[in-house]
């Protein structure tokens, strides 16, 4: 397979104040989802200045990952295409079919999988594809890499920074506290999403030095007769407060840019729940355009890209 492109596919945001509510009946369609649930995340956004700068830095991520391609002799042009919020992924494969693209690697912004965070953006892909004339591109999506030493790197290095503490000198009294989006527990039982998120958060610790780590999840959602992944993360923090804990570093590692579930949800919710248990937290940064995630995420591409040329 020859690859001439790259598509990254992601879940999209609104970037003004208009464009909020619209956003947010495409992101529940099909779904019986309450209007006032609906209200309530819109005023959330409106908290965080009235737009996510999700596609912002989707755009930038892309960007760097083309130059990083490019320095790595592969000189691809890089796509971005949404779930949820223009440019949708239907007017970014019909683009990419009259730029001539083909064979695209994919990269799905989600370390970790799941079915709504693998197989349902897949299906959306082949969903563009159909409505293009299924004439291309063929999209082959990259292998794992909820582990990979320059994604983990990346994530410890904003922990240290958030806590001003450094690895092997970490103090016993402040744990780790990794975030991430919650799902069904039926759905949970079908897939290594809770595993992978597990062994994300352990390599973290592992390279910090740190023995003292939790993970949670946030964001749970839907019909309240269905249970959804636990612990919550105010579960946690009151546990951890209750243990005479006074400090905690939260590293949201399911997401991989700033939108409404960390700049809102984390700055905001879990922190004044934080306060209110007599706990500081810091949270770490999200990795955004962190060079070592860039170049975890060309290095995976790259070797995508090797493994079909050496097939030749």
């Amino acid at each position: 397979m020859n690859f001439d492109s790259v598509l990254i596919i992601g879940f999209g945001g609104p970037t003004a104040p208009d464009e909020i509510r619209p956003f947010l009946q495409n992101v529940v369609r099909g779904r019986n989802v309450p209007p006032e649930r609906l209200e309530e995340v819109a005023h959330h956004y409106e908290a965080i200045g009235g737009r996510s700068p999700y596609n912002e830095l989707t755009f930038r991520q892309s960007e760097a990952l083309r130059q990083r391609l490019g320095a790595l002799g592969h000189p691809l042009p890089v796509y971005v295409g949404m779930r949820n919020w223009h440019p949708f992924l239907a007017d970014t494969i019909a683009r990419m079919n009259r730029d001539g693209a083909r064979q695209a690697v994919g990269l799905i912004l989600a370390p970790h999988r799941s079915p709504t965070s693998w197989e349902r953006y897949q299906l959306d892909v082949q969903r563009a594809r159909e409505a293009s004339g299924s004439v291309g591109p063929e999209v082959e999506y990259l292998p794992p890499w909820h582990t990979h030493p320059l994604f983990i790197e990346a994530m410890a290095d904003r922990m240290e920074a958030a806590a001003g503490c450094r690895r092997g000198a970490w103090p016993a009294g402040t744990p780790l506290l990794f975030t991430a989006h919650s799902i069904p527990v039926g759905m949970a039982e079908t897939c290594r999403y809770h595993a992978e998120i597990e062994e994300t958060g352990a390599a973290i610790a592992a390279a910090l030095g740190v023995e003292r780590w939790s993970v949670a999840y946030q964001s749970a959602s839907g019909d309240g007769r269905v249970p959804w992944l636990a612990p919550d993360v105010n579960e946690v923090i009151r546990r951890l407060g209750s243990e005479g804990v006074r400090e905690l570093v939260v590293a949201p590692i399911g997401f991989l840019c700033d939108h409404v579930e960390v700049l809102y949800d984390i700055d905001i919710g879990f922190q004044q729940f934080a306060r209110d248990h007599g706990m500081r937290l810091w949270r770490a940064e999200s990795l955004n355009e962190s060079p070592k995630l860039i170049a975890a995420l060309a290095d995976v591409a790259r070797s995508r890209l090797a493994l079909h040329a050496g097939s030749r």
